[in-house]
């Protein structure tokens, strides 16, 4: 989008009582508004690629520091979630669960499934071992690198 359309869009902004307009041209986007009672209009570029991922918040260093903890008292090998998604114990609801704790598993069993926008990915196991914990509530959602699974 051209420089000067943008400029001529903030200069009808600041003449008018609107307080946000957005424009989509082709695959660009623009989106200009005024937060709470300032007269200077911000101009804030929205990209529009299909298929674009969602982005992912960062982690806090709380949270960071949680995590450290909690890997200090889990024993074994930690399965972790390979993406943001929802966690799902069984193939469909209702169904008997891929694993419980206390079962044995080995390298290429499937642990469970997490739902990442609108595709459902198999989760295996790396290892061979026994279930000791499951980390996570059928149906929660998960975020990057979250511990689900304890295997000894």
């Amino acid at each position: 989008m051209d420089i000067r359309k943008v400029k001529k869009l903030i200069e009808l902004l600041e003449q008018s009582d609107v307080a946000e307009i957005e424009i989509h041209e082709g695959e660009e986007s623009v989106r200009i508004s005024r937060h709470g009672s300032a007269s200077m209009p911000v101009y804030m570029p929205q990209p529009m690629a299909a298929g674009a991922a969602a982005p992912v918040a960062p982690t806090s260093a709380v949270a960071a520091v949680t995590a450290d903890e909690e890997d200090e008292e889990l024993s074994g090998e930690i399965v972790r979630s390979p993406m943001v998604g929802t966690f799902y114990r069984a193939p469909a609801p209702g169904s008997k669960p891929f694993v419980e704790e206390g079962h044995s598993v080995k390298a290429g069993d499937t642990l469970c499934i997490i739902e990442a926008m609108k595709i459902l990915n198999q989760i295996e196991c790396d290892h061979s071992g026994t279930v000791k914990r499951i980390l996570v509530d059928n149906g929660q959602p998960v975020e990057y690198n979250q511990p689900l699974f304890v295997i000894e």
